[in-house]
């Protein structure tokens, strides 16, 4: 099983398109506090629409509790970072792995980074455009995970 984890994330709009993706895809999403916003924000479940029963969601207060949900769980943290090693693609996914992004403004910090197991890139084409939306590397990165698993049909 995949996971995406949101460290901090601030724009609901962006974390309601993620659960409206891990519901379509069956994947547990985990939202990593401080967040920048109420569950309840009318913004987030908007843009979430109707999907919100479909989503498995584990909200965590902080970065040390969700590091202890995740020691009891197991898997590989990956991290999405334009500082990333490799491009997403080349990197070889399993089950069990989380897939942690950070906030829209900061993205993954140092500390989380050197928590990872690995850090990928999305690659981009044009050197004056330094990141995609949220919303749009977790879908990004999910579906090839999902893909080189053979998950998708």
């Amino acid at each position: 099983m995949l996971r995406v984890v949101l460290v901090h994330p601030q724009i609901p709009p962006n974390t309601g398109n993620i659960a409206r993706t891990c519901a379509a895809t069956g994947t547990e999403l985990h939202l990593v506090g401080p967040l920048g916003f109420e569950i309840s924000d009318r913004y987030l479940k908007r843009a979430g629409l109707d999907y919100w029963p479909y989503v498995n969601l584990r909200v965590h207060a902080s970065l040390q509790e969700f590091q202890t949900f995740h020691q009891q769980q197991g898997g590989r943290w990956i991290g999405f970072s334009t500082s990333g090693s490799c491009s997403y693609i080349q990197f070889q996914y399993v089950e069990g792995d989380w897939l942690l992004f950070g906030s829209e403004t900061q993205g993954l910090s140092a500390d989380v980074l050197s928590l990872c197991s690995t850090v990928v890139r999305i690659p981009m084409n044009q050197p004056n455009v330094r990141s995609l939306n949220l919303s749009v590397s977790a879908a990004v990165g999910l579906f090839e995970a999902h893909r080189q698993l053979g998950h998708l049909e």
